[in-house]
């Protein structure tokens, strides 16, 4: 019985390493880090709850707090506002109050630390959304083409 079991532990070993071998080399050799919890009282949006907000694009206003680069590689969605999450204070009086808010970043930990900043100062934000997850679960994101440069 010994002798199963560890023959046993020793094959999903061998089952197991390369998928975090493989894993590890997507991140330049290192292992791949660990998800950050979600700390903040802005709402978590799921793909299903955003749908539902995106359906009424007159009373909605995405705020995306990526940097343009962030934007143009992976993606994000048609009509929002760009403001960087350092740069937000400045933009507070472009920000319409009278829309639902809902920011935006990768995975949504910048999401949700700008939509706290943003609902401290009165504005009306209903949740935040990383637009990574959105795509993993089954959302369309929007991809920007680099405008290519004519040769001369």
């Amino acid at each position: 019985m010994i002798k199963n079991t560890a023959n046993t532990l020793l094959l999903a070993m061998m089952l197991v390493a390369p998928l975090g071998l493989a894993d590890a080399a997507e991140h330049g050799g290192k292992p791949a880090p660990a998800a950050k919890p979600y700390l903040y009282k802005t709402p978590k949006l799921n793909r299903a709850q955003f749908d539902v907000l995106l359906a009424k694009p007159e009373e909605l206003l995405i705020i995306d707090v990526r940097r343009p680069d962030e934007v143009s590689k992976i993606g994000g969605f048609p009509v929002y506002l760009s403001v960087q999450a350092k740069q937000l204070d400045a933009a507070l009086p472009f920000i319409p109050k009278e829309r639902s808010i809902v920011t935006v970043s990768n995975h949504a930990g910048r999401a949700g630390a700008a939509g706290d900043f943003l609902a401290d100062k009165g504005f009306k934000v209903v949740g935040a959304v990383g637009s990574q997850n959105y795509e993993e679960e089954g959302g369309k994101v929007t991809r920007i083409e680099p405008v290519q440069k004519k040769a001369k």
